[in-house]
């Protein structure tokens, strides 16, 4: 577990530089959760962003709830990764939020893979106008981890948070037709107050 976390932070670093804040969290019957940030990044339009990734999340593999043994080798296995604006919003408070969907797979029993919609219940941030997030298809800002040992690869999967209102529409149409509505509108998934998309 321990060799498999170190390849994953050194491939984190590698990708996204060094992170300047890192916070961990600790669930019952979980093990512990690391959040990174990294600052004084630029995305593709010279904007400055933050990036939130997690760390321990890709310890174990995620197993099928119901599956009635679950290998400790062979299986999923994936980092979360948040990119956001910087200075419009107290991201920061997002740390939690990030823990408590890492530590998920764990605690639930749930498998989380591109496509799916992963609910905190409340703001992502104060005042943020997410509670929810759609998983990304992993592969762009950091590649993927094969460890030695015969272990899946580590996938990294990218965050998009969504609007409750996205997120209801999602469950009726689908990720990849929320996508096409976010595309064809422009919107800057990256801003951290951004309003909805239409979906009329």
């Amino acid at each position: 577990m321990e060799k498999v976390l170190a390849l994953v932070e050194a491939r984190l670093r590698s990708s996204l530089g060094e992170p300047d804040a890192r916070a961990s969290v600790t669930f019952l019957g979980a093990d512990r959760v690391e959040v990174l940030r990294f600052t004084g990044v630029e995305d593709g339009g010279g904007r400055p962003v933050v990036r939130y990734a997690t760390l321990g999340m890709s310890a174990r593999p995620m197993a099928d709830p119901t599956d009635p043994v679950a290998d400790p080798v062979r299986g999923p296995r994936a980092e979360l990764l948040l990119t956001v604006g910087a200075g419009a919003a107290d991201t920061d408070k997002v740390l939690r939020p990030l823990a408590v969907l890492a530590a998920s797979p764990q605690v639930e029993g749930v498998v989380v893979a591109p496509g799916a919609s992963l609910d905190v219940g409340e703001p992502l941030w104060p005042g943020a106008p997410f509670t929810s997030v759609l998983v990304g298809e992993p592969g762009g800002l950091v590649p993927d981890l094969e460890p030695d040992g015969g272990t899946d690869p580590v996938r990294f999967l990218p965050l998009l948070p969504m609007t409750p209102v996205e997120a209801a529409w999602k469950r009726v149409h689908g990720a990849r037709a929320l996508e096409e509505r976010w595309l064809a509108a422009g919107t800057d998934l990256r801003d951290p107050r951004r309003a909805p998309v239409r979906l009329d």
